[in-house]
């Protein structure tokens, strides 16, 4: 596929997405990788452009330079902010109370604290990032597992060998200090993706380092 035509595929895709304003975004393709560039008003806005390009076949990497804007009607107080992230992590029921932790400067939220899951990790970022006004977010959780090395790694196979798309014999798992190194060669980026998934569902992983081939 020439660079021209992956351009044209994402930009279609965009303008095809309506909950995003394609208008704002430009859109430039070098070696299949992507840069992406331009103006939203909201950080969930800006993820859902990233899910969208990651979609469109032929994209290798992106390079993500959006900025959200958010107009002066709609701006928060990271007071506020802050408030209301900290009110939707206590009502969860997903994330044990105290343990995470909110700070907001100029729209920016960072999280920190500590839970044993990595799926309580993601649950608190997915809590907020769709608050008004928030700019970005910095997920420093930390995931303190209460589970074995071995154990990742041979439920993480386990898995990779129930899914009929995985040939997993061509996948190696290692698993040092609640960090997941996947290497070997899958036939699609789905494939890679569906690997990394079950390296995150497990219970105990920190990281996940992605060094499969397609």
């Amino acid at each position: 596929m020439s660079e021209y035509s992956l351009r044209q595929d994402i930009i279609d895709e965009l303008e095809f997405e309506p909950s995003v304003n394609a208008a704002h975004i430009g859109v430039a393709v070098h070696d299949d990788v992507v840069t992406l560039t331009g103006h939203v008003s909201t950080y969930a806005e800006k993820l859902k452009i990233e899910e969208i390009v990651w979609q469109v076949r032929g994209v290798k990497a992106i390079a993500e330079e959006i900025e959200v804007r958010i107009p002066d009607a709609a701006r928060t107080s990271d007071e506020e902010i802050a408030k209301r992230a900290a009110n939707q992590l206590q009502w969860g029921t997903v994330i044990p109370a105290g343990a995470v932790h909110v700070k907001v400067q100029d729209g920016w939220v960072s999280l920190s604290g500590s839970v044993e899951w990595q799926y309580q990790k993601r649950a608190a970022y997915d809590t907020v990032r769709g608050l008004s006004g928030v700019r970005g977010i910095s997920n420093l959780i930390d995931v303190h597992p209460l589970v074995s090395a071995s154990d990742v790694k041979r439920r993480i196979e386990d898995a990779l060998k129930r899914n009929a798309e995985m040939e997993a014999h061509n996948i190696n798992v290692n698993v040092i200090d609640g960090k997941v190194v996947l290497e070997g060669q899958v036939k699609t980026w789905s494939q890679r993706a569906i690997a990394e998934r079950a390296a995150w569902a497990v219970p105990g992983v920190k990281t996940v380092d992605d060094r499969l081939t397609i």
